[in-house]
C-alpha cells in the first residue's frame, strides 16, 4: 500500500470548485489509482453544513451574511473563509486500520504540532473533536467515507476575521469562542506557509506512525 502524501497549495478557490476535485479524486482512488493528496486552500466565504436533521446550529439561513452549502461530511454548522487554512486528505484510510477515531486523532495532532511551531498551546478537549487553545476552538474536523477513501477533513483559523462565527453555533457547541493564531499571538505567517508546513508535518507523523506500527507488528 502506497503512504506517500502529495500536499498541494490550491490557493484561494471557491467550496464547491473544493469539493468536486475532491469527488475527482475519491473517483480515481476508488477505481484503483495509489497516490494519497492532501489538498490545501482557502475558500471563499461560506457556511456549511453536515449530515444531519438537526440543522439548529445553522441559525436563520436568510439571516447569514454569506451562502449555505449543504454537504457530505459529519458534524453541524461551521464557517469557512479568507484567512482560515482548510485541508482535505484523500487517502486510503487502510493507513489507520480503518479506524476513524485514530485517522481523527491524527489531524488533530497534525494541527496541534503545527500550532506548537508558532508557539501556541493546541490541546484536545476531551469529548469534543477538534483543536482548542485553553477554552477557545481553533480549529474544526468534519470528515467524509467513501469505500474507506477519504475526504473532507479540517479547518483551522490563521489569521481570518472571525465574526462571521457569531451568526451560527460553530460545530453545535452552544457557548463556544472562536479563536486564531494571530489572536492567539503566535508568529505572524501567511496562510500559504502554514499549509506548507502542514504538508511536511502530515507526512512526518504519517512516517511515524507507520515505523512505530510495523515494529508492533516484528514484535
Amino acid at each position: 500500500m502506497n503512504s506517500r502524501i502529495i500536499p498541494r497549495w490550491l490557493g484561494r478557490v471557491s467550496y464547491e470548485k473544493g469539493l468536486n476535485l475532491q469527488a475527482s479524486l475519491v473517483e480515481e482512488k476508488t477505481a484503483g489509482l495509489r497516490e494519497n493528496h492532501l489538498l490545501l486552500l482557502e475558500h471563499d466565504p461560506v457556511y456549511t453544513m453536515g449530515r444531519t436533521r438537526d440543522e439548529t446550529s445553522l441559525g436563520v439561513e436568510t439571516h447569514l451574511p454569506h451562502p449555505v452549502h449543504r454537504t457530505n461530511r459529519g458534524g453541524q454548522a461551521t464557517y469557512h473563509g479568507p484567512g482560515q487554512l482548510v485541508g482535505y486528505p484523500v487517502l486510503d484510510l487502510e493507513l489507520f486500520g480503518k479506524d476513524l477515531h485514530a485517522y481523527l486523532r491524527f489531524l488533530e495532532e497534525t494541527l496541534i504540532v503545527l500550532l506548537s511551531r508558532h508557539g501556541v498551546n493546541g490541546r484536545r478537549m476531551e469529548g469534543k473533536t477538534g483543536v482548542w487553545v485553553g477554552d477557545r476552538k481553533i480549529a474544526s474536523l468534519g470528515v467524509g467515507v467513501r469505500r474507506w477513501i477519504s475526504m473532507h477533513g479540517f479547518a483551522i483559523n490563521i489569521n481570518a476575521d472571525l465574526t462571521p462565527f457569531a451568526h451560527i453555533t460553530p460545530c453545535g457547541l452552544t457557548g463556544v469562542s472562536m479563536t486564531s493564531l494571530e489572536a492567539e499571538g503566535g508568529t505572524c505567517v501567511s496562510v500559504e506557509t502554514c499549509a506548507r508546513e502542514v504538508g511536511e508535518i502530515f507526512n512526518e507523523l504519517l512516517e511515524s506512525d507507520l515505523t512505530r506500527n510495523e515494529h508492533k507488528g516484528q514484535r
